[in-house]
């Protein structure tokens, strides 16, 4: 009997100059979700053209002064022989010292790989890409690859002979991407010829504009999702604002010429879009740091500057007896649903997870093998290892989009991102050493006044009152304790 088919969607959610959601559920359940915000403008696979700012030889790196806030970090391996100032064929396949092949001023084009985060600069590169539907556009090295996603032999081999076909200017390739897979030969090279004209038009404003300047700008994120995630799988597309409908529809129109009424407008003013298919309460799970697995076990999950964190708990294990099995069905577990939470909060860079020691080698191996197997459906780039032998595995993982964390977060002004705070105990002891001061210093009047948190100040007026009354007798002062 052959398996049910599973049934795709996608929603596409927007307010008009302010944000765009994407989520594509499969049999009603959040599988993909990407944010993206006005004011945080997403600079990813833009193009600049720029300026050397400075080169650093300890780095091996140049800054580049591409009109943002901050330069962009553009490393040696990143950078074009083409703009090489002298020859450097005698490195032996090594590449050549920074400094000897750029210097202060000169201009290159350059596109950013990493959006900046915190004090660090956006990553750049000088080997540019120009992604359409079905094919990747790589101005300066010639190459005709294939997704390694595209597994299918006879699929390769057709792919493979379509763009050995395809006429290109010399110093350009292609590579061609998923989404290609059963498409025609003619909607292949339309891809193409799109395309062309866009480099075409790309150096051309790269030759003409006053440096720093913006010579390519990646679309939206709705736009993207038409080119980057409507598959073959979806069967509907449902957007609550007009004017993009009317923009969605056109784009996929193109995609699936044949596919009638497949983008379709949520109408209904009494109930946002989220709520009518049931994904409001799914979307805000995932900004909770907590992840409850079947068994009771739980993944716990934080995020530092250097790398995401995923802790594997296990639930009520009673009894040495069945420790090994419970822990082996708890990682289990936890490798799929870290492949979830991976994918629907765009966890890019490195992630360990520390899952629950296991004993037996077998046991470790069916773990890694479940995370690969569970990793495969992800569309991103990623990279998985082996768990250590101190049960931890570490993950690489590109990043797709703008996730709902980076964009709807921001660091706790108590506790400065540290995740704890001082208790209140301890804040009450600061606030009477420095009472004690002010008190004693001439000039302090007949009472002082003390502002604070209106926590803090109930908590000095119950559980310190003795404290502040003794302090008031002794120097004959009174004390007001006032919320802020």
């Amino acid at each position: 009997m052959a398996a049910k088919k599973r049934r795709h969607k996608m929603f596409i959610s927007v307010l008009p100059g302010e944000e765009v959601e994407v989520a594509v559920t499969v049999d009603g359940a959040l599988h993909e979700y990407y944010v993206e915000m006005t004011h945080q403008a997403k600079t990813r696979g833009n193009i600049y053209k720029g300026r050397i700012h400075n080169v650093d030889p300890s780095l091996q790196a140049a800054f580049i002064n591409y009109g943002a806030e901050r330069n962009g970090f553009l490393q040696i391996d990143e950078v074009h022989p083409e703009y090489y100032l002298e020859d450097a064929t005698g490195h032996k396949g090594k590449y050549p010292p920074i400094q000897k092949v750029l210097k202060k001023g000169q201009e290159v084009l350059v596109q950013v790989v990493k959006e900046p985060t915190g004090n660090k600069g956006a990553f750049v590169t000088s080997y540019l890409s120009l992604p359409g539907r079905y094919f990747v556009l790589t101005p300066g090295r010639e190459q005709k690859g294939i997704s390694r996603k595209v597994e299918d032999d006879e699929e390769r081999k057709r792919l493979k002979e379509i763009a050995s076909g395809v006429k290109l200017d010399e110093g350009i390739g292609i590579i061609v991407r998923t989404a290609s897979i059963g498409q025609s030969k003619a909607a292949l090279e339309r891809d193409v010829s799109y395309l062309k004209r866009l480099w075409k038009e790309v150096r051309a404003k790269g030759a003409s504009v006053a440096t720093p300047a913006m010579i390519y700008q990646e679309p939206d994120l709705s736009a993207r999702a038409v080119r980057d995630y409507l598959t073959d799988d979806v069967a509907e597309v449902w957007v609550d604002d007009k004017e993009t409908a009317e923009r969605v529809s056109e784009m996929a129109a193109l995609v699936f010429p044949r596919r009638q009424g497949l983008v379709r407008q949520h109408n209904d003013p009494e109930h946002s879009m989220w709520e009518r298919f049931s994904l409001r309460k799914q979307i805000e799970q995932l900004h909770g740091r907590e992840v409850i697995l079947p068994s009771g076990g739980r993944l716990v999950i934080d995020h530092t500057e250097a790398l995401t964190a995923v802790d594997v708990n296990s639930g009520k294990i009673g009894g040495e007896t069945n420790f090994k099995e419970m822990a082996l069905k708890t990682n289990m577990e936890a490798a799929a649903e870290v492949a979830n939470q991976l994918r629907l909060r765009d966890i890019g860079g490195q992630v360990v997870v520390d899952f629950i020691e296991l004993k037996d080698r077998k046991h470790v191996a069916e773990v890694e093998k479940a995370m690969k197997n569970a990793m495969k459906g992800d569309r991103a780039r990623h990279d998985v290892g082996k768990i250590s032998r101190f049960g931890l595995m570490e993950i690489v993982r590109q990043r797709m989009g703008s996730s709902a964390m980076s964009v709807s977060t921001e660091v706790c002004p108590i506790c400065q991102g540290s995740g704890s705070r001082r208790n209140l105990e301890w804040q009450a002891t600061q606030s009477l050493r420095e009472l004690y001061r002010l008190i004693r210093r001439s000039g302090s009047g007949d009472s002082i006044t003390w502002r604070t948190s209106a926590e803090l100040a109930f908590y000095l007026l119950n559980q310190k009152r003795g404290r502040l009354a003794a302090l008031e007798e002794q120097y004959g002062k009174a004390i007001h304790v006032l919320t802020e």
